[in-house]
């Protein structure tokens, strides 16, 4: 720092008319300017430090730019990424969705075909039973034959009235009988 202009002898010649020995005010003297020229910042001081300040702001504008434009690009990047990743989740889960559709439509197709085989046993065992029933109609129209010519409406009506004879049909198979019809 530059020294700060300070009159030592206007000082000096001020202490000794209050009654201060001429040493000794010349010593006050010296010492306040040298602590004045230490302590104190003239013009030319506090523009090198503004200089200084500014020049610090600028280069810390500067490297705030800088590092502003680093974090948006790995930002950008990392969104890229997260959209790249969630694209590719996306897409697996399509897949697993495709997959669990088709095994679905297999399945489906599994039970349709269980269905008609069962309903394919079902209507073989009516056909079954109905070839059953017709083998069996002869022998109850031969055995269960009316008396006196009044032919009965149904085989409900055959069973309920019976013919009085023994007939070689058990009862299951008269029930089986009144059953189907």
């Amino acid at each position: 720092m530059t020294g700060l202009a300070f009159d030592t002898l206007r000082y000096t010649k001020r202490l000794r008319e209050v009654g201060v020995p001429e040493p000794q005010a010349e010593v006050q003297a010296e010492l306040l300017a040298e602590a004045l020229a230490e302590r104190l910042a003239s013009k030319e001081d506090l523009a090198k430090v503004n200089a200084d300040l500014k020049r610090d702001l600028e280069n810390t504008r500067a490297d705030l730019k800088r590092d502003i434009e680093i974090t948006k690009a790995e930002l950008k990047r990392d969104l890229e990424n997260t959209k790249a990743e969630l694209k590719r989740d996306i897409k697996e889960l399509d897949a697993k969705i495709e997959n669990t559709k088709a095994e679905l439509r297999r399945d489906i197709k599994e039970l349709e075909l269980r269905m008609v085989i069962e309903m394919g046993v079902m209507i073989l065992g009516g056909i079954g039973l109905l070839f059953g029933l017709m083998r069996a109609w002869p022998l109850l129209s031969a055995v269960c034959s009316p008396r006196r010519g009044d032919a009965p409406a149904c085989p409900r009506q055959v069973m309920a009235v019976g013919c009085g004879r023994t007939s070689a049909l058990s009862r299951a198979s008269r029930r089986l009988l009144i059953a189907s019809t």
